[in-house]
């Protein structure tokens, strides 16, 4: 099965830890956040994963050359010329990508102990062009699905904000907040290359929220309780600290 991680970021938020190598590449007890991430995908099946690079991204095809791949497939997308953010990062890795099969798609700095397996095969029946893994959090920016968790719109609750144009907000909607996670199927590249119209650097949430009332985009919640944390700031650093010494427990 394949998979991509998202590791060309920044990490201008968890500076000064990222003035001197990737976002991906900063510790959690000891491990960086793309092994604990390439551990997670191998223990759910995916064996063939691309990792999109920019940041110090030659000390990420260090990291995996000392590593031997983690016995994986793993193929580098390089975004080093230039960031492309994830729709055009995903774009650019079609030639791994595309195929008869979904791919999921993870952050790098996204910890969790969701069942990764269990949303694959929740996509796999529902028939989406793309799953988006939600959940109920307070955020700005959300979301919103029907009751069946088809994709609706998105709302910025700060400005007001609505999208896409004809999108109208009811109260009784499904605010929710995307997890970092997708599961994607390969139908989708067609409509990212004419949605980009030449654009090299894009972003997939104008683009679902866009399409959602002529494809299928659903959310996925999980039923049975999980952990999930954005590490993206220094002060989570600590709080998934915490996380991963209880997972070990």
């Amino acid at each position: 099965m394949k998979a991509m991680i998202f590791a060309a970021g920044l990490g201008t938020r968890l500076r000064p830890l990222t003035n001197d190598r990737p976002k991906a590449l900063v510790e959690i007890g000891g491990k960086t956040m793309l092994e604990r991430v390439i551990h997670r995908l191998a223990d759910a099946g995916f064996d063939d994963i691309t990792i999109n690079i920019h940041h110090f991204g030659q000390k990420i095809i260090d990291f995996l050359e000392e590593n031997d791949n983690f016995g994986l497939n793993i193929h580098i997308s390089d975004e080093r010329d230039m960031l492309l953010d994830p729709g055009g990062g995903m774009l650019k890795a079609r030639p791994f990508l595309d195929g008869d099969e979904p791919f999921l798609v993870h952050n790098a700095d996204i910890l969790t102990d969701l069942d990764l397996l269990a949303m694959y095969q929740s996509h796999l029946d529902s028939g989406a062009m793309a799953t988006v893994l939600v959940k109920e959090r307070k955020t700005s920016r959300y979301f919103v699905f029907d009751d069946d968790y088809r994709l609706q719109g998105w709302i910025n609750k700060s400005s007001g904000e609505t999208r896409p144009a004809e999108f109208i907000y009811r109260k009784g909607m499904h605010e929710m907040a995307f997890g970092g996670i997708h599961v994607i199927s390969p139908s989708i590249f067609e409509e990212l290359e004419r949605y980009s119209q030449d654009q090299t650097k894009f972003s997939t949430t104008p683009f679902y929220v866009d399409h959602c009332h002529n494809h299928l985009i659903k959310g996925y919640v999980q039923e049975t309780p999980y952990t999930w944390l954005d590490v993206g700031k220094p002060e989570t650093l600590k709080e998934a600290e915490e996380i991963v010494r209880m997972l070990q427990n």
